[in-house]
């Protein structure tokens, strides 16, 4: 390669490079200011993903670059459970976001994510947090497998509005009821892989998540109990008022043995 042919290349990149972070500056769901808001080192934006034209539904999330050099940091997908439990308000304000609010302002969080990460916060399935449908319709037909799908939309769509995060590492992470939402995502996301390998996905993470009901409830004095999280006697007056006894014999054969005491 000649001087003069890679001199070209390079300013190309060069400008390349500039005209992608002026248009990520000037990009339309930066946040320039939240109330409160004390001096930050990085960039964040929230706005709306149209998932579905017809039912008019849209999901809004709030995207929180890495505080240092977000472009090799992966990118982290959090989702909150209930189900109604907004990712906003609870996950990026309340747990492992970047402020916390005072009451009187908003504060550094110490222990944010985003000293690690880009964090990229859903509010799903809509009527969560500020997501919406218009019409009563998708609100009466809404379940698990509809909400998988909106997510999976929502997904590719952002990183419509966000391409230089596509080939990042990407991990689903939430608690409570993304027990049920981060499986369901997860397997469109990697049948879709099979055919085109679209979502650069390395990972999911589960905080006490809800799985199945029945098996979560009724086996939670067992749990605490046989883990010395609860004493004998408030073992034994959960079982009784909560007459938890005869799920023993099915929820044993699913947990394994148990060493219980005989009375």
């Amino acid at each position: 390669m000649n001087w003069p042919t890679w001199k070209t290349m390079a300013l190309v990149l060069v400008l390349i490079q500039l005209s992608f972070s002026f248009c990520l500056s000037f990009h339309a769901d930066k946040i320039v200011l939240l109330p409160g808001q004390p001096h930050i080192s990085f960039q964040h934006f929230s706005g709306y993903v149209a998932v579905d034209d017809k039912n008019h539904k849209a999901l809004f999330y709030y995207f929180v670059e890495s505080e240092t050099d977000p472009t090799s940091k992966p990118l982290v997908i959090w989702l909150n459970g209930g189900p109604g439990c907004s990712s906003l308000g609870v996950g990026a304000f309340s747990e492992n976001g970047p402020f916390r609010p005072n009451g009187e302002a908003l504060i550094k969080n110490e222990h944010s994510w985003d000293r690690e990460a880009n964090l990229l916060y859903l509010e799903a399935p809509v009527g969560v947090g500020f997501s919406y449908a218009k019409g009563s319709s998708s609100y009466v037909t809404m379940n698990d497998e509809t909400t998988a799908r909106d997510n999976l939309v929502f997904l590719q769509c952002w990183f419509n509005k966000f391409p230089q995060y596509k080939h990042n590492d990407l991990f689903l992470t939430g608690e409570s009821y993304a027990g049920h939402y981060i499986p369901q995502l997860t397997k469109l996301m990697i049948e879709i892989n099979k055919k085109e390998k679209i979502f650069n996905l390395k990972g999911v993470a589960l905080g006490n998540p809800v799985l199945e009901y029945a098996t979560d409830f009724n086996s939670r004095a067992e749990f605490f109990w046989s883990h010395g999280l609860i004493s004998d006697s408030t073992y034994k007056m959960f079982t009784t008022v909560c007459n938890y006894s005869r799920y023993v014999s099915e929820y044993y054969n699913y947990y394994g043995p148990l060493m219980l005491r005989k009375s």
